[in-house]
């Protein structure tokens, strides 16, 4: 894929009418763009609209977690929307994953399925919050791979991990399995709120297929030109 096929960007943003101007300038530079849950919960299916009509697809990191039943309800109203790729959180289980696969496949019909991400351990959390605050045994790399191998196991098309544990699945889980990076930051950027991040090169080197970039892109005084700098690493990453 081009870099441009690869890179993802995080439409973290609370009105339309930021997330169209965001588009409408970075189109030509980003295939997909990922509405997440403040654009969503703002304005609703009609975020998705905004970034298809501008001729963009969507990623819906909405990081669904409910009982199978309420899952798989989304699912199909994901697919209704015309997502490229939603996710789902991992830890809600395998019954829920399958649920969730399933009721895609029967709303698609015909129709291309969204991929279906699993959510492995949010790259916000760190080793001693995984231990103390979530009772979690298994340092996050082995968390990771744990559940990756999971979600593999229930017929998602990839995960959403870290760029420290790509490396990982991509041992346990094979090449064509998705591994979407968020926590991606160029070199001398803010890590803001990351604790496990990378920079672009580092990320696609170690076996990433798709990188999420939000604010060291949307929060830039040039957004087209901090993702042009990422493209050209992606892209010398490539060679």
């Amino acid at each position: 894929m081009k870099a441009r096929e690869r890179l993802i960007v995080a439409l973290d943003v609370s009105t339309l009418e930021q997330a169209r101007s965001l588009v409408a300038e970075l189109h030509d530079l980003a295939d997909m763009f990922k509405v997440g849950l403040e654009l969503f919960c703002s304005h609703g299916p009609r975020a998705v609209e905004t970034v298809l009509e501008q001729g963009g697809r969507v990623f819906l990191d909405l990081k669904y977690h409910d009982i199978p039943n309420t899952v798989a309800g989304a699912a199909r109203a994901a697919v209704r929307m015309g997502v490229s790729m939603f996710n789902l959180h991992i830890a809600g289980g395998a019954e829920m994953m399958m649920a969730a696969l399933e009721a895609a496949l029967q709303e698609a019909g015909s129709d291309v399925v969204p991929r279906i991400l699993g959510v492995t351990v949010l790259t916000s959390l760190g080793a001693g919050q995984l231990r103390d605050e979530l009772g979690l045994v298994r340092p996050p790399a082995e968390q990771v791979v744990f559940w990756a191998k999971q979600a593999r196991d229930c017929g998602l098309s990839g995960v959403v991990a870290s760029p420290q544990e790509i490396l990982s699945i991509r041992q346990h889980c094979g090449n064509g399995f998705l591994i979407v990076t968020p926590g991606i930051r160029p070199a001398g950027s803010a890590t803001d709120d990351q604790k496990r991040i990378s920079t672009p090169g580092a990320a696609l080197h170690a076996g990433a297929d798709y990188l999420v970039v939000g604010r060291p892109i949307t929060r830039a005084s040039e957004p087209r030109q901090a993702a042009l700098a990422i493209i050209e690493e992606m892209e010398a990453a490539s060679l």
